[in-house]
């Protein structure tokens, strides 16, 4: 009896195994255990996906020697887990050169992405990011259209100098957005397919005819991104800010909660928290803001305003100079008429589109464009707030670009207090322990 009962259960137990690599061979389960699902795609890369209905086809252009294969192979499997008509196919350059040439294929070889007829290069290195970004580009349907206003001494789009935002939109430009002039002493408004257009912190009093064609581009439903600074509020923009029903408070804000960052000047304002909005939503990245100007809504308006911009509680708008050698010397005014915070310095409006083209229409207005500057944009998240603020005017809420996902452990973020604990505790408490440790046990063998 217990001879059947032993067969019978090894026949069980073959039964079983030879189901469960029966299931294996046609279907499969991926578990991923690492922080922050590293090994998986990113949500920003699973939502370019459903954005792209139908196959996808991604043609890798590489020399069957070599790593390359095996390297791109293995990012789009990932892909294709989310995405099963997500297909990868390899040609040998080699073997096609004519086609190589055509395709303007040297070197280490290229990787295309194929969709409805159209097609986009992903650019080097072949990882997530840049895989994503040329998918959504086939998103788009095209290249988006941002007219710059010139002429009146704007920040440049593609401009190298400090204050300008060449950087920025070179990146930008990577993603299917675009950047054109517009100086509206040479047209006389804005050309038609244009998606959106930037008033980037103008030095110069805009001409009354400038002005003016900004207001029409409104009232037909176009899409404004409008970077103002403290200094902004006498360039003859007021028809503009009516138009919008905002208003540029005087004077420069401040907030003292930088110091905590190690930021001693005031008038650079730190964030690391944000109203709620579809812009800043999941967001956590810290920015960092020179020179801001707040805002305010002053009317009643069609437009629906939502601030996604503001300073803490410790920050005030201040009046008059401030000593750039002592600026944390500064102190608040309320008899000269300055505003204690939180105050709001980053409103997005929308509305029902004046034009029958469009189902809705989107300004932002901010108050201050050092952010996206050349200088400044490797601060923290100031790229990827920009990013958002671009992908949300331009209507592509779900199509933003991915943040960096390492491990946890890479980076270590200390307090300055946390840092001085630290400092004294290896430095000097360690130290002293082994020290007195060692003594002790000294004076304890020399008393045996």
């Amino acid at each position: 009896m217990r001879r059947v009962d032993r067969w019978l259960f090894l026949g069980v137990l073959l039964a079983i195994t030879g189901g469960l690599g029966f299931l294996s061979s046609r279907h499969t389960w991926t578990a991923d255990w690492t922080h922050g699902a590293r090994a998986s795609l990113a949500p920003e890369s699973v939502a370019v996906l459903r954005a792209l209905p139908g196959p996808v086809a991604v043609v890798g252009y590489l020399s069957p020697t070599g790593p390359l294969r095996e390297q791109v192979a293995a990012i789009v499997e990932r892909y294709t887990r989310a995405k099963p008509d997500l297909a990868l196919s390899f040609v040998d350059p080699d073997l096609d050169p004519a086609a190589s040439r055509q395709l303007g294929i040297s070197g280490d070889g290229a990787l295309l992405v194929r969709y409805r007829g159209r097609e986009e290069r992903v650019e080097s290195p072949v990882n997530e990011r840049n895989l994503s970004n040329a998918l959504e580009r086939l998103a788009r349907g095209g290249d988006r259209l941002v007219a710059f206003v010139t002429g009146d001494g704007e920040r440049q789009a593609d401009g190298r100098a400090n204050a300008d935002l060449g950087v920025f939109m070179s990146q930008l430009g990577k993603r299917g957005i675009r950047a054109v002039p517009l100086n509206f002493s040479q047209t006389q408004g804005v050309p038609d397919h244009t998606d959106l257009v930037v008033l980037a912190s103008p030095l110069a009093a805009l001409p009354a005819r400038s002005v003016q064609a900004l207001v029409d581009y409104l009232h037909d439903g176009g899409n404004l991104l409008w970077l103002t600074e403290p200094s902004n509020d006498d360039l003859g923009t007021a028809p503009l800010a009516d138009a919008l029903g905002i208003r540029v408070l005087p004077g420069v804000l401040v907030d003292g909660q930088g110091s905590t960052l190690n930021v001693q000047d005031p008038r650079i304002v730190v964030l690391g928290a944000y109203p709620f909005h579809a812009i800043t939503r999941g967001f956590r990245d810290t920015t960092l803001f020179p020179q801001v100007a707040a805002l305010a809504q002053v009317s009643a308006h069609d437009w629906a305003v939502v601030p996604f911009l503001r300073s803490g509680e410790r920050s005030w708008t201040a009046f008059g100079g401030i000593d750039n050698d002592q600026p944390s010397t500064v102190a608040f005014h309320p008899e000269n008429g300055e505003l204690k915070g939180p105050l709001d310095f980053g409103f997005a409006l929308n509305r029902l589109s004046p034009s029958p083209a469009k189902s809705e229409q989107r300004a932002v207005v901010i108050g201050d464009g050092d952010f996206l500057s050349n200088t400044y944009l490797g601060n923290g998240g100031n790229r990827a707030l920009g990013e958002r603020v671009f992908d949300w005017l331009l209507g592509d809420d779900v199509l933003v670009d991915l943040p960096s996902r390492g491990a946890p452990d890479r980076v270590i973020a200390l307090s300055q207090d946390g840092l001085n604990a630290l400092t004294a505790t290896f430095l000097i408490a360690i130290p002293l322990a082994l020290l007195m440790l060692g003594a002790g046990i000294a004076w304890r063998r020399r008393r045996r």
